[in-house]
């Protein structure tokens, strides 16, 4: 079965895409937000994430 990756619908706490990228690489979203907010979020790194919002497709599973 081929891996896709979705917007999480259980584990979100704005869009689901860090929730998403956490059950895709098999690790806790919790540490997808923390590199996201260390490392990512500054001004191009909040609308990368919008624009990933846009993107990723939610998980309608």
């Amino acid at each position: 079965m081929e891996k896709k990756l979705y917007r999480s619908n259980t584990n979100k706490m704005l869009c689901g895409v860090c929730g998403g990228i956490g059950e895709y690489f098999n690790i806790d979203p919790t540490i997808v937000r923390l590199i996201w907010a260390i490392f990512i979020c500054s001004g191009p790194g909040i609308l990368a994430y919008f624009i990933a919002a846009l993107i990723i497709p939610l998980d309608e599973g």
